[in-house]
């Protein structure tokens, strides 16, 4: 492909091991860069020492990687501007200046990684490409907060990313489901979808050796996203009992941002642990047997089923647990709705090391040859070429 000028958006610093969407960030810009095309990426930054390493893994003049701190924010300017733009509160006067003096410049294509990045491309639509990796009006749809701030900002919020479908044109979908909830809030738009790039260098397969030695089951990410804690809860209060009366040995270990404060109600119960804030989730992907995950409800591709996968720990989950993965039930994963069905297969893995390696070797391999940064970007290059024409 002919070499491009790319302007890239991005809501965090693109660090390999970052927040869950940071692990995409860094394989898009090094990709990108790999090809040739002259790329400026702008990425707001919510946390000062990920700046440090941002720099440190694209240095300069090599990528050109500008990143800005999140604004500190008050007063009525700032009340206004969020009620104008609901969660554009994260790009800086500095960075928006600055993004439009570098657009003014030239560019080809304007790539806005996750959809409150929209707000900055709505004045140059027909080139602006934002990547929606989920939709909060399909995770939060049978939500029902309470108190009246709650149900403000849930209906600001799906407002709000309504504006911004409706305003914009060419959106990239992490997976097919996405799709027909983007084209019912606008008809006319174009559509690619391509499934998120994980490198799987950065991902050393366990080896057997360093598998758990005990049955132990886990949720492992943050707590604060939906549909994360709800497949926490779910575990917690309607498969785990079941599964320890089956397994009298099994552990049940529960990881992520705030995991402590959102499962408060579960501190103390015997035989599960609850870590929060951990600097590095390998230890406890390597202490898992198995991870079950089953959200409540919850879109796109879900980051620590594709860790899961590149670290060849054995998955159990639902049909929203491997959204935008081909994945099989009983090849590469244990994918049921039910309760009972969930437990089963849980069970069956817990009590058959056989089983387990045969599923780590194919989710291994699934991860591979679906999310690898060659193929991804490929689908993102060609959407470029889509969008230019």
């Amino acid at each position: 492909m002919t070499p491009l000028r790319i302007v890239v958006v991005l809501l965090e610093a693109p660090i390999p091991f970052g927040n869950a969407a940071a692990r995409w960030y860094y394989v898009l810009l090094r990709e990108l860069v790999a090809r040739d095309h002259r790329v400026t990426a702008f990425s707001a930054c919510s946390k000062a020492a990920e700046m440090d390493e941002a720099r440190r893994v694209f240095p300069a003049p090599q990528y050109d990687l500008r990143l800005y701190p999140f604004p500190q924010r008050g007063g009525l300017r700032a009340k206004l501007e969020t009620l104008r733009r609901p969660y554009s509160y994260m790009f800086s006067a500095e960075l928006k200046r600055d993004l439009e003096a570098e657009l003014a410049a030239g560019f080809d294509v304007l790539h806005l990684e996750q959809l409150w990045a929209g707000w900055l491309g709505l004045n140059h639509r027909d080139r602006a490409l934002v990547n929606v990796h989920h939709l909060v009006w399909i995770d939060l749809e049978r939500v029902r907060p309470t108190g009246l701030r709650g149900r403000f900002d849930r209906s600001r919020m799906f407002a709000a990313e309504r504006t911004l479908v409706q305003g914009l044109r060419h959106f990239r979908a992490c997976s097919p489901r996405l799709v027909p909830e983007l084209l019912r809030v606008n008809p006319e738009a174009q559509i690619a979808t391509v499934p998120v790039g994980v490198d799987p260098s950065l991902y050393g397969f366990i080896p057997d050796d360093r598998c758990a030695a005990e049955p132990v089951v886990s949720v492992i990410g943050s707590m604060g996203w939906y549909p994360t804690h709800s497949a926490a809860v779910r575990l917690v209060t309607k498969l785990w009992p079941e599964i320890k009366r089956r397994v009298p040995a099994a552990k049940l270990q529960f990881v992520g941002w705030g995991a402590k404060a959102a499962l408060a109600d579960y501190l103390g119960l015997p035989d599960v642990t609850i870590a929060e804030n951990v600097p590095d989730t390998r230890p406890h992907f390597e202490r898992t047997s198995v991870l079950l995950y089953a959200p409540g409800r919850g879109s796109g591709m879900k980051i620590k089923i594709l860790e899961a996968l590149a670290y060849g720990v054995p998955v159990v989950t639902t049909a929203e647990g491997v959204e935008g993965l081909p994945a099989e039930d009983g090849v590469h994963a244990g994918i049921c709705e039910d309760d009972a069905g969930l437990i089963e297969r849980t069970v069956t893995l817990l009590g058959d090391p056989a089983a387990r390696n045969r599923r780590r070797a194919a989710g291994r391999e699934l991860l591979e040859s679906h999310c690898n940064p060659r193929t991804t970007v490929d689908g993102i290059e060609a959407f470029y070429r889509t969008m230019l024409r």
